[in-house]
């Protein structure tokens, strides 16, 4: 299904995008927001393995050497004494119980990764859709200038003629202003056309990362749904917006859990060993201990209270995005459905508009060679047609951006579901390195490291 949505899906050249998938391609490589919002990813990654972190032992130690110098009545008066003392010591501290708070938290963060991990396909997305629009937009304002230029040439013969029939008698000076005017008015309308090409090549460039080359055309259109039932039921299950509210809501809930938990008692085991030696005395000391401790605070101002309450209240700030969300993914879906439906409906009128304004154009300036025709009738007939013929390129795009549009209401307009030519972004993969907390000098951590240096952060 992925690999029919577009009919062309070749490599991207090295230096330009021809076609759409090309262009689609570009921005999905080189895309400066997808980069970020990966980035951001990682972070949420690495909070799930901060949650872990927290339900292991911490195990510390510390080395101490120390002078101390006293004078004080001795024997024979006052005496000078030194104590140096050397010490060595390593302590633990393990949480193991605290009513699952710890827990809760760690879930809490698994739930924001998958948030995180659903705004990236949105992100994706927009992306996506920036480079659909980028595509269309040079195409439109090519083709524009293509008419334009056209539409100029045909004006200057109509000039020229309008001048030989003027100087044998057969028409006015007026009859030749006109026709001057519309060719200066025309020679305008191409330079704005093609100022306005500059620009759409401009934003292409920006968009997918290098200058467009000789655009192949109009872009196939990705498969629709037949009716609006069907559309809608594809974003609910697969809009990433939607599907990423409701994991935020699930880990707004988990929190609310995890800061109750923290309002009960802990049980904490901790050990400690040392070795402490006093050169001037000549002793040493070994000391050896654990404990297990149980212990609740039973007041705190009522601070840990109101931060249920925060949280509970930030819960039901989720659950009011998430029916937000939900009707506009709706309104949507809608609004793109019947966007598409009148845009191929307008196509279809444009073509024959086009049609007619052809068979007009030709007729008015055939009965104008047998003089029952004005200047003015085939200056009109030829704005109508080249009207007709930019408002024909523009359907075409609209009906383009339509299509895709849709796509993107539905959550569909990702890299993998058009099947694009291009390494999809895994998110799973940084999340296996690091959602154990690999310690330092580990295998995994060794095989993080390389991760790291291959994305350029290190």
């Amino acid at each position: 299904m992925a690999g029919g949505m577009l009919a062309v899906l070749g490599a991207p050249s090295a230096l330009k995008a021809d076609n759409l998938s090309d262009a689609l391609i570009g921005a999905y490589k080189t895309s400066g927001l997808l980069d970020q919002n990966r980035a951001l990813l990682r972070v949420a990654d690495e909070d799930v393995a901060s949650a872990v972190a927290a339900l292991r032992p911490i195990l510390n130690w510390a080395l101490t050497a120390s002078h101390q110098y006293t004078r004080g009545p001795g024997t024979f008066g006052l005496q000078d004494h030194d104590t140096n003392t050397f010490s060595a010591n390593a302590n633990l501290s393990w949480v193991l119980w605290d009513g699952g708070q710890r827990k809760l938290t760690k879930r809490a963060a698994q739930e924001v990764v998958l948030a995180t991990r659903q705004n990236l396909l949105n992100v994706e997305q927009q992306v996506l859709f920036s480079a659909v629009n980028a595509y269309v937009s040079v195409l439109f304002q090519e083709e524009n200038v293509r008419l334009r230029g056209n539409n100029l040439r045909l004006l200057r013969e109509e000039l020229r003629a309008a001048q030989d029939r003027f100087d044998v008698g057969e028409v006015t000076r007026t009859d030749v202003s006109l026709a001057e005017s519309r060719v200066a008015g025309a020679q305008a309308e191409l330079t704005q056309a093609r100022g306005d090409l500059a620009a759409a090549r401009a934003t292409y460039k920006q968009v997918v990362g290098n200058a467009p080359g000789t655009i192949q055309g109009q872009p196939p259109l990705p498969s629709a749904s037949r009716s609006e039932r069907d559309a809608q039921a594809l974003a609910r299950r697969n809009h990433p917006a939607l599907l990423s509210q409701q994991h935020a809501v699930k880990a707004a809930q988990l929190r609310i859990a995890s800061t109750r938990a923290a309002l009960g008692p802990t049980i904490t085991l901790r050990g400690n060993v040392g070795h402490t030696q006093t050169f001037n005395q000549r002793t040493d000391t070994d000391n050896r201990g654990v404990s297990l401790e149980l212990g609740q605070t039973l007041y705190a101002g009522g601070g840990r209270q109101a931060a249920v309450r925060a949280d509970q209240a930030r819960m039901d700030a989720e659950k009011g995005v998430l029916i937000t969300v939900q009707r506009q993914i709706e309104q949507g879906v809608s609004a793109t459905f019947a966007n598409l439906n009148a845009t191929r409906a307008s196509l279809t009128s444009s073509e024959q508009q086009v049609r007619s304004a052809r068979v007009a154009f030709d007729g008015v300036r055939e009965e104008a060679t047998l003089g029952a025709r004005t200047t003015l009738d085939v200056l009109e007939a030829e704005q109508e047609l080249l009207d007709a013929q930019v408002d024909r390129v523009q359907a075409r795009a609209n009906l383009s951006l339509a299509a895709y549009n849709l796509l993107q209401s539905q959550g569909l307009l990702t890299a993998e579901h058009l099947g694009l030519a291009v390494e999809i972004y895994d998110p799973t993969l940084y999340y296996n390195l690091v959602k154990d907390a690999p310690s330092a000098g580990s295998k995994r951590s060794k095989d993080l490291d390389r991760v790291l240096k291959a994305l350029g952060k290190q």
